[in-house]
């Protein structure tokens, strides 16, 4: 009788190391699993984002540019003024004085109109 005891005795133990291991285990706090979710309105902004970063890019190249043109054909006008005389103004320096004007304006839009 005391065989049994002691065999009922060690397997309540057993048992019992068993299911406080499986507590504690259970009773861990686990983190999260980590999802990213991406929806379809993220992903427009990004697009759109990325596309006005672009349309900024070509803008600023494209100010760069006409300014540089506007440096050139203003050097150019200065030429033709200091060889013309004192009443004499010639029709490429009305040209130049107007297409300076066109792309004065045109520069002046593009900074103004920024996206």
């Amino acid at each position: 009788m005391l065989k049994y005891a002691a065999i009922l005795i060690l397997s309540l133990a057993l048992f019992a190391s068993i299911a406080s291991s499986q507590l504690k285990t259970a009773s861990t706090p686990q983190a999260p699993p980590i999802s990213i979710v991406v929806t379809d309105s993220d992903v427009q902004q990004q697009m759109q984002q990325t596309q006005m970063a672009r349309l900024n890019a070509e803008r600023h190249a494209q100010l760069r540019i006409d300014t540089a043109k506007l440096v050139a054909l203003t050097a150019e006008l200065k030429e033709h003024v200091d060889k013309a005389g004192i009443n004499t103004l010639s029709m490429d320096v009305i040209k130049t004085a107007q297409e300076i004007e066109k792309l004065a304006k045109s520069v002046q839009d593009k900074m103004r109109h920024a996206y």
